[in-house]
């Protein structure tokens, strides 16, 4: 059962943005294997039509978007297919097998994988939590985002210039026991899968040292950590990385129930970080009413308004605040980043 959302009978200033300020490239879409796991469908790939989502995200004055499920082998085939006729409007990034890292010829497939996606103008790669979180080696062990093992991804990645974008963890709370005291208590009884407390699993801190580590030893990779950097709790310490790796983007996807309970911390983040935050909003085909929310939060001094959609997730009972953002913050967030990242 859907958990139902409070009203508030406060009274403010209530803006309609229907289209960003400035032309916007989504960093973050998901148009193949994730919304497969979400709506739990094999034929994930019947569930839209490709120009139909096209022209409605066009609507929303997005200039381009990144699929960040572009898979390897046929199922990248597959996918190339399926979104052909949105010509260059849509960039792949590919994704593969890590589980396979155990293999004999993992290095060499790996090489050759990450060069035939390159070659058919995949631009970046994706990787997500199963790696830390789920897939586990021959001796029982969780494989470590900072394993050595996968070292021949990212140093082919920084070979061919193509940025990595790696979802490492979720919200803080998602690692703690989802008892009274959780503010995303609600939230993780609907969706069970998304507990991560179970003592077994490594730490929220841990899996953030092993970024570090990551980010630290590949120095000539670029790392897109997604939602604010798996920590928009804590802006401050993503400050601090963003300093000590150069390496390192983020984007804001999903996270506007964070991001936007603190607006005065977060418009200065946005500030001081202008370069190094794309625009991502983790959009599904079915749920581009999402854009709006995003160019109110970044562009508006709105107070307390709705960050969910009706097909939208639902995190935290709680409303956000715009932070109206200036004019050269915004076009670099919305789109010059991401272009400089990709080479476009």
């Amino acid at each position: 059962m859907r958990i139902t959302e409070r009203e508030t009978q406060l009274e403010v200033e209530r803006s309609h943005l229907h289209r960003p300020r400035f032309p916007a490239i989504d960093a973050h879409t998901h148009f193949g294997n994730l919304l497969g796991a979400v709506e739990q469908r094999d034929d994930y790939l019947d569930i839209y039509d490709t120009i139909e989502v096209v022209e409605k995200i066009k609507e929303y004055g997005i200039e381009k978007i990144i699929n960040l499920d572009g898979g390897w082998g046929d199922e990248f085939l597959r996918m190339r297919d399926k979104l052909k006729d949105a010509g260059d409007f849509i960039i792949g990034f590919g994704q593969l097998p890590v589980e396979r890292f155990e293999e004999p010829g993992f290095e060499s497939f790996v090489y050759k994988t990450i060069r035939e996606l390159h070659a058919n103008g995949v631009k970046g790669l994706k990787f997500w939590k199963i790696i830390g979180l789920s897939i586990r080696d021959k001796a029982g062990a969780y494989l470590r985002p900072d394993d050595e093992r996968l070292g021949c991804i990212w140093q082919t990645a920084a070979q061919l210039n193509m940025p990595v974008l790696f979802h490492i963890a979720d919200p803080i709370a998602f690692f703690k026991p989802a008892d009274e005291k959780n503010e995303y208590r609600e939230t993780l009884e609907e969706n069970p899968g998304w507990r991560f407390d179970d003592p077994g699993l490594y730490s929220f801190a841990e899996l953030m040292r092993m970024q570090e580590n990551l980010l630290e030893s590949n120095p000539d990779t670029k790392f897109i950590i997604p939602h604010v950097g798996s920590n928009a709790e804590n802006l401050k310490q993503v400050g601090k990385w963003l300093e000590r790796f150069p390496n390192m983007y983020v984007d804001i996807a999903d996270r506007l129930s964070e991001l936007g309970r603190q607006p005065y911390s977060s418009e200065a983040f946005f500030k001081k970080y202008a370069d190094r935050i794309l625009f991502g909003t983790d959009l599904l085909p079915f749920d581009t009413e999402r854009y709006p929310i995003y160019f109110r939060f970044l562009e508006t001094r709105d107070e307390y308004f709705n960050y969910r959609t009706e097909k939208g997730v639902f995190l935290g009972d709680w409303h956000i605040y715009g932070i109206g953002l200036p004019d050269e913050v915004l076009k670099k967030v919305y789109y010059e980043n991401a272009a400089s990242l990709l080479g476009l």
